[in-house]
């Protein structure tokens, strides 16, 4: 196969001059530990290897495109967090990150709660073996059926979303003969500084409960009254991919403000705060996540000092990271089709899959870094923008970055921090099969989800 240089494609040189790339990396076969699994590297002919294996041999083996899940760093992740939040305060992994049975198995095996917000999430956990009590059940339009059988099931925590919800869910409760314990859902005006469309704090969105106007409080006061419900705290979410504590103190703030009327006019201090999730990673070299000791320290400063300040009992704290354990571990590994430079532009690389296996870059304007994995290159660098297969103008994986210039159809690239949402959001668009994900460890390689097929397509296809 040829490994010759495409001619035309943009040399750095030139994109700098547009003001809006940034300068290549000084090693295009680098590999910068923030965005990758743990236990990748390269070996003594430059390929990619994770747990003990080449993406070579996982290509051979499980074709391409395939969503490759680092074992050993999901599992550090979720001890790290684990442990940074010790045994006062509760762990809930975000299951729509990226969910599986096998994942709910590590999830319990480390000592992780998960939380649900789908009938379909509820069944994967609870056909896995995960205790119900130590599943919560989110979502702003539950089903009287979802409810239901979250109830019969015995769930630890249904989370509240809306008056009508603290109706049902009571109603539900009381006729199965139950008192279920909750949470009640709020917005306390903070949004987090991310893309508008992820940012779900703020008081125009359809999630939760507002803080102003008293809304939250007589919600509150409706739960307080109903047999069916054990209110036991208030849960607040304020956005996602976020780096910046400043948002959790403010929330934290108007939470606390809460608790501390709800003491005033009922007489009880509710004993559970959850301040959700959103907690970045890296998916450039330009993102500085935080470690998650740093976190927890934080965090449990910022309600321990509210607390204090309104005389309250500092409750239980949960936290609801998802992105935050899945997302690094994973990367997706592509095979190159086409190489397309354009003259003075940028050079297309176009990828066995696509939009249909991560949509986030076209939905969130996402950015991924991507790198040349089946070999090294001494080549100059090239501007690329790594495309999929689909009949879609905005069908883009990565849309700028470097590539070596000697790019060949053949040639395994791979795109890493996509262990969260790029499988659970992934699509059939013109009918394209969604890929497997296979978990790679102490040199095994195994499908947790296997791969589509025609068949599969097929089936659900009655006409």
């Amino acid at each position: 196969m040829s490994r010759s240089a495409h001619p035309a494609g943009p040399r750095h040189a030139d994109v700098l001059t547009e003001g809006h790339y940034s300068a290549p990396p000084a090693d295009l076969n680098a590999l910068d530990p923030k965005v990758w699994a743990r236990t990748v590297s390269r070996d003594e002919d430059g390929v990619l290897t994770v747990g003990g294996r080449t993406v070579t041999g996982l290509a051979e083996e499980f074709g391409t495109p395939a969503y490759i899940l680092d074992e050993a760093d999901f599992r550090a992740r979720a001890r790290a967090w684990r442990t940074a939040f010790g045994t006062d305060a509760d762990v809930f992994y975000a299951g729509k990150a990226f969910l599986s049975r096998a994942v709910v198995r590590w999830l319990d095996e480390e000592g992780l709660n998960l939380d649900v917000c789908s009938g379909g999430e509820l069944a994967t956990a609870l056909s896995a073996g995960m205790d119900p009590e130590r599943i919560a059940f989110h979502g702003n339009n539950k089903s009287v059926e979802e409810i239901t059988r979250a109830v019969e099931a015995g769930v630890g925590r249904i989370v509240l979303d809306s008056f009508q919800e603290i109706v049902r869910v009571a109603h539900i409760a009381q006729e199965l003969g139950k008192r279920q314990k909750a949470q009640i859902r709020i917005t306390v005006g903070v949004e987090a500084h991310t893309h508008e469309f992820i940012a779900t704090a703020h008081e125009d969105q359809k999630f939760g409960i507002p803080l102003a106007g008293g809304q939250a409080a007589e919600a509150v006061r409706r739960a307080l009254t109903l047999d069916g419900l054990e209110l036991i705290g208030i849960h607040s979410h304020i956005g996602s991919q976020i780096f910046d504590m400043s948002g959790f103190e403010v929330a934290a703030h108007r939470v606390v403000g809460l608790l501390k009327d709800i003491r005033d006019e009922h007489g009880v201090e509710l004993p559970e705060i959850d301040l959700g999730g959103g907690l970045g990673i890296a998916y450039t070299s330009a993102d500085d996540p935080r470690e998650p000791h740093e976190i927890a320290k934080a965090l449990t400063e910022i309600v321990t000092r509210e607390c204090e300040a309104a005389r309250l009992r500092v409750p239980r704290i949960s936290v609801e990271p998802g992105r935050a354990i899945v997302g690094p571990t994973a990367f997706t590994l592509y095979e190159v089709g086409t190489v397309k430079p354009l003259e003075s532009l940028r050079t297309y690389v176009s990828v066995d899959g696509g939009m249909s296996d991560n949509i986030r870059t076209a939905l969130y304007d996402a950015e991924y870094s991507v790198a040349l994995v089946s070999r090294t290159s001494d080549a100059e660098p090239m501007l690329t923008r790594v495309v999929g297969k689909h009949c879609e103008s905005g069908d883009i994986v990565v849309k700028d970055a470097f590539l070596p210039a000697d790019l060949a159809p053949g040639d395994l690239i791979a795109v890493p921090a996509t262990g969260a949402y790029c499988r659970s959001m992934a699509s059939n668009y013109n009918h394209v099969l969604r890929p497997p994900v296979v978990a790679v460890g102490d040199g095994e390689a195994r499908v947790i989800v296997r791969r589509e097929t025609e068949e599969d397509l097929l089936r659900l296809d009655v006409g």
